[in-house]
């Protein structure tokens, strides 16, 4: 890493760097380490790694450690189950408020998704983006911050993999036929579709993780 990082950006950059895997779930991470590799020092190191792990991007991993969290399958499926709940609620509280030019700036999300291919972090950014678009006029704040830890967390298990797991394309087109449905006033069935897309995202990580696990689990028989 070239430069001395600034605070935020150093935050910015050790977020995205545990979504790209450079720090892998489960591997000790010591402050030393990290401000050499970022060529800083501790206590901007210190205080990044403090808002991630407040933040659950980050776990304790013993004695003055910390680690990105391993992800099981069961804990994928409850991700899951949380936002199946939660993204329907959101989404049924804003139909009323939703207009064309809402819809047209969701849609300008997944066209910039679409620009975006070479590129899975921002892909994963445009998809919250997409969805907050969507749920924002619920008027539940709460509710609305909520969503976006989830979102965050699933896609760093989940973002990475979706190209080599062919979910990519079924996804965007899962959002296209979503904007659809609101814009043609299908209201029932875009509410069906978003709880289908939830639940197909949520076989896609439980799969990748449990193939995850087997794949260790022959490395250690070896």
């Amino acid at each position: 890493m070239a430069g001395l990082m600034q605070k935020a950006d150093l935050y910015l950059q050790l977020r995205d760097d545990i979504r790209r895997r450079r720090w892998p779930a489960g591997r000790a991470l010591k402050q030393q380490e990290l401000a050499d590799y970022y060529q800083t020092s501790r206590i901007p190191v210190r205080e990044a790694l403090a808002r991630l792990l407040a933040e659950g991007w980050l776990v304790s991993a013993g004695k003055a450690s910390l680690m990105v969290p391993p992800l099981s399958a069961g804990e994928a499926q409850e991700l899951c189950l949380i936002r199946s709940q939660l993204e329907p609620l959101a989404l049924r509280q804003a139909l009323p408020q939703l207009n064309q030019a809402i819809l047209g700036a969701a849609e300008d999300c997944l066209n910039a998704a679409d620009a975006a291919a070479h590129d899975p972090l921002l892909q994963g950014e445009l998809n919250w983006q997409f969805h907050q678009l969507l749920y924002q006029p619920c008027g539940m704040p709460t509710l609305l911050q909520l969503l976006q830890q989830l979102h965050l967390k699933v896609a760093m298990y989940l973002g990475f993999q979706q190209a080599e797991l062919g979910y990519a394309d079924k996804s965007a087109a899962e959002h296209r036929a979503l904007l659809q449905h609101l814009r043609q006033g299908r209201h029932a069935a875009a509410l069906e579709l978003l709880q289908q897309h939830i639940s197909e995202a949520a076989i896609e990580l439980q799969q990748h993780l449990q193939h995850s696990g087997d794949k260790r689990s022959c490395n250690q028989c070896l």
